[in-house]
C-alpha cells in the first residue's frame, strides 16, 4: 500500500502533495519545479502577508518513490492554530484551480480530515480503512474515487485503496464522474470560506513596550513574533535562566511600538500569568496604569526573544546568503506589484519598506532554501539581524509619539449569551427557515422519527440513523423464524423442564380451568403444535397480561386510543374511575404514538435546557424540538 512507506506525521502537522495529472515523461522534474516557482509567484501576495504559527507553506520537489510518482509538496507544523491548516486547504484548492494540470492531495495525522469535516454526508462504503488515495482536489473541486473504479466489489468496504497513479489516470480522463457529492463539497468549502479576506481578520495589532533591538528585528522579520511567542509560551525553568541577566535585549532602551500578532498568538501571550525575575531589570507599572498591558506584553515578548537567542550558536554576518537577486526574485517582486501588494504606498516610505521586508522574509524562508539545507534556528536569524541592522533609537521614539490605535481585544471574552447565540446560529443552519416554527411544529414527525430509529437494523459499529445511505433490503424467512421460535418456546413436552411446567401452571385464567390445562398439557404430549397455533397461543398470553395490567397503576398510566379519533386527540385512562367502563378500557388499545411523544417531551423537559438523551437522539435524526420557554426564562434570570 502506498502509505506504508511514508513517515508518520506529527500530531499538529498537515501534509500536501501536488501531482501532474497527466504523465509528465522524461521532463517531469523540470516541469514540476517550474510549477513550484510559478505557484510562489502567483500566490506571493497572500503568502507574504501571512503569519504562520510554527512553519510556513513550502513546496519542494520530491522524486518518485515506490508507487508514489514524483511531485511537489511539503508539510507544515501548525501548532495550536488550526486555521493555518485550513488556510493551506484553501491554498491547495486555489492552486489546482489556477494550475488545472495539477491534482492535489492533503491529509494530517488524523488521515482524511476533509472527510471528517463532511462526516454527516459520506457514502456508506467510505471508511478510514479504504479512504486512502481517494480524496483529491482537481481543477478547484473536490473529487472522491469510488470503489467501483478500482476493480473492487461494491460491498467489500475493507478492500485496498488505489494507487496514486491509478487515481491520476482516472482524473485526467473523466474527472467529472468523480466529483464529490454536493453536500460533501458544501461542508468542506464552508470551512474555508472567507479567504483571502479572512487573513486580515485573523490579525491583532497591539501596543508593546519593547527593547529597541527587538523593534528593529521585527521590522526586518515580522514573522519572528510567532517563534518568540512560542518560546515564551512553552518555556521551562532552564529557559528562564537566560532571562535573569538579559544579555541580548536589556531593558535599558525600550520604546513603544505596534506589533502585529495573529489572534491565536495574542491570546497565548496575554493569557499567560507571569512575574519577571527581579534580576532581569524588567519592572511593571501598577495594573491601574493606562499602558500596563503594553508593558506586560512587551516584557513577555522580550522574554521569548531572549530565550530564542540563548539556544543558538553565534553566527557571523557573512553567513546570511544574498538571495534577493536573480530572475526568480524579480518575478516574485513584479507579481507583488501587479497584485497591489504595496497598496499604493510610495516606494521608500515606511509602510512600503515594512511590506517589502515581509516579502523578503517569506522569499528567504520559503522559496530559496534548497531541499537539503539545514533549518536555521530563529535565534540565529535574530542574532544575524542584530549585527546587520542599524538601530535608530531616536527614529523609534518619534514613531512612538504618533502610533495608530491598537485593536480591541474584547473578542477574547465570550459571555454565556454569546455562546448561546453561536450555538443557536449553528443549529439554525441545519433547520428549514420558518417564522412560526413552534406554532406549526408537527409532533407526529417526532413519533415517526423515533419509530424509524427503533426499527432500523444496526450493526456492531453502532446504531444506524433512519436517513442513513444504507438502504439494503432485509430478507425474512418465515420458516426459519418459526423454527427458531419453536426451539425457544418448546413445542414438545420433552423440551420443557420442571421449571417451565411450574411456570405454566401459574397461569390461572378462570376458576375451573385447572383440569382443562392439565388435559391440554397431556394432549400436547401426543401431537405437535403447528407454528400458527403456537403464535396464537403467545398472543393469547399477551392479551391476558394486558387485561391484568389494565386494572393496575401501570396500565392506567398509559394513554389509550379514543374510538374514532387519531392519536393526537387521544385521552388518558387515568381520568376514568376504577370501575367505570372497565371492560371497554381493558380492550381499548394503547396509543403508542401519543405515549411515545409524551414520554419524549417529559424527558426533554427534564433536561432543563441542557443536552440530554432525547435531544441528542432526535437531533441526530434531523429533528429539533423547540426551546422550552420556561427554562429559557429561568436561565436568563440566573445569568442576570
Amino acid at each position: 500500500m502506498e502509505g506504508i512507506g511514508r513517515t508518520p506525521l506529527a500530531e499538529d502537522a498537515v501534509s500536501y502533495r501536488l501531482f501532474a495529472a497527466a504523465a509528465a515523461g522524461a521532463g517531469g522534474e523540470a516541469l514540476l519545479r517550474r510549477c513550484a516557482e510559478a505557484i510562489v509567484v502567483r500566490f506571493a501576495p497572500l503568502l507574504s502577508a501571512y503569519i504562520w504559527q510554527r512553519q510556513p507553506f513550502r513546496l519542494r520537489y520530491v522524486p518518485p518513490r515506490g508507487e508514489t510518482p514524483a511531485h511537489i509538496g511539503g508539510s507544515t507544523l501548525f501548532g495550536d492554530n488550526v486555521e493555518d491548516e485550513w488556510f493551506i486547504v484553501y491554498l491547495v484548492r486555489e492552486i489546482t484551480r489556477e494550475f488545472p494540470g495539477l491534482a492535489a492531495r492533503i491529509d494530517d495525522n488524523d488521515g482524511e480530515f476533509l472527510l471528517i469535516e463532511a462526516a454527516d454526508f459520506l457514502p456508506k462504503w467510505l471508511n478510514p480503512e479504504n479512504s486512502d488515495n481517494r480524496v483529491f482536489f482537481y481543477k478547484g473541486e473536490l473529487h472522491i474515487i469510488p470503489l467501483s473504479e478500482t476493480h473492487e466489489q461494491e460491498g467489500d468496504v475493507s478492500a485496498a485503496s488505489p494507487t496514486i497513479s491509478q487515481v491520476l489516470t482516472l482524473l485526467s480522463r473523466r474527472s467529472e464522474e468523480f466529483l464529490a457529492a454536493e453536500p460533501i463539497r458544501t461542508a468542506v468549502y464552508k470551512r474555508i470560506s472567507g479567504y483571502p479576506e479572512k487573513i486580515q481578520a485573523s490579525f491583532h495589532r497591539a501596543h508593546c513596550y519593547l527593547p529597541a533591538g527587538i523593534v528593529a528585528v521585527l521590522r526586518q522579520r515580522p514573522s519572528l513574533v510567532a517563534a518568540a511567542v512560542q518560546a515564551f509560551y512553552l518555556r521551562d525553568p532552564v529557559d528562564l535562566r537566560a532571562c535573569r541577566s538579559f544579555r541580548t535585549f536589556p531593558p535599558d532602551e525600550r520604546v513603544m511600538t505596534v506589533v502585529t500578532f495573529t489572534k491565536c498568538l495574542y491570546a497565548q501571550l496575554v493569557q499567560q500569568k507571569f512575574v519577571p525575575d527581579r534580576r532581569s531589570g524588567y519592572t511593571l507599572p501598577l495594573p491601574s496604569h493606562p499602558q500596563y498591558k503594553a508593558y506586560e506584553l512587551g516584557m513577555k515578548l522580550a522574554h521569548g526573544f531572549e530565550i530564542l537567542c540563548s539556544k543558538c550558536s553565534k553566527v557571523s554576518p557573512d553567513s546570511k546568503r544574498n538571495v534577493l537577486s536573480g530572475p526568480l526574485w524579480e518575478r516574485f517582486l513584479s507579481s507583488l506589484k501587479e497584485k497591489n501588494y504595496f497598496k499604493g504606498e510610495m516606494e521608500g516610505s515606511a509602510k512600503y519598506l515594512e511590506l517589502l521586508h515581509m516579502a523578503e522574509d517569506y522569499f528567504q524562508q520559503s522559496v530559496t532554501k534548497p531541499e537539503s539545507s539545514v533549518e536555521v534556528s530563529p535565534g540565529d536569524e535574530i542574532l544575524t539581524l542584530l549585527q546587520t541592522t542599524t538601530i535608530d533609537l531616536k527614529e523609534f521614539e518619534r514613531e512612538a509619539a504618533c502610533l495608530p490605535p491598537e485593536d480591541d481585544d474584547s473578542w477574547l471574552e465570550i459571555t454565556p449569551d454569546d455562546l448561546d447565540q453561536m450555538l443557536k446560529e449553528a443549529r439554525n443552519e441545519s433547520l428549514p427557515s420558518s417564522n412560526e416554527e413552534e406554532q406549526k411544529y408537527d409532533l407526529e414527525a417526532v413519533a415517526e422519527s423515533m419509530k424509524a430509529f427503533v426499527s432500523k437494523v444496526s450493526t456492531h459499529e453502532g446504531a444506524e440513523m433512519p436517513w442513513s445511505s444504507d438502504e439494503s433490503h432485509v430478507t425474512f424467512d418465515v420458516d426459519s423464524f418459526t423454527k427458531a421460535l419453536d426451539r425457544i418456546l418448546g413445542a414438545d413436552s420433552e423440551e420443557l423442564d420442571s421449571d417451565d411446567l411450574d411456570e405454566e401452571e401459574q397461569f390461572d385464567f378462570s376458576d375451573d380451568d385447572d383440569d382443562e390445562d392439565l388435559d391440554a398439557e397431556n394432549q400436547r404430549q401426543d401431537q405437535k403444535v403447528s407454528p400458527n397455533e403456537l403464535i396464537g397461543s403467545l398472543k393469547s398470553y399477551m392479551n391476558e397480561m394486558d387485561r391484568e395490567l389494565a386494572h393496575t397503576n401501570v396500565g392506567k398510566s398509559f394513554t389509550t386510543q379514543k374510538k374514532g379519533a387519531s392519536s393526537v386527540n387521544a385521552t388518558t385512562s387515568q381520568n376514568a374511575g376504577p370501575d367505570s367502563g372497565a371492560e371497554d378500557t381493558e380492550l381499548t388499545p394503547v396509543d403508542v404514538d401519543m405515549n411515545l411523544v409524551a414520554n419524549l417531551l417529559e424527558s426533554y423537559s427534564a433536561q432543563s435546557g441542557l443536552a440530554g438523551p432525547t435531544s441528542n437522539i432526535l437531533q441526530s435524526m434531523g429533528v429539533y424540538l423547540p426551546e422550552n420557554a420556561d427554562y429559557v426564562g429561568c436561565n436568563k434570570v440566573a445569568t442576570e
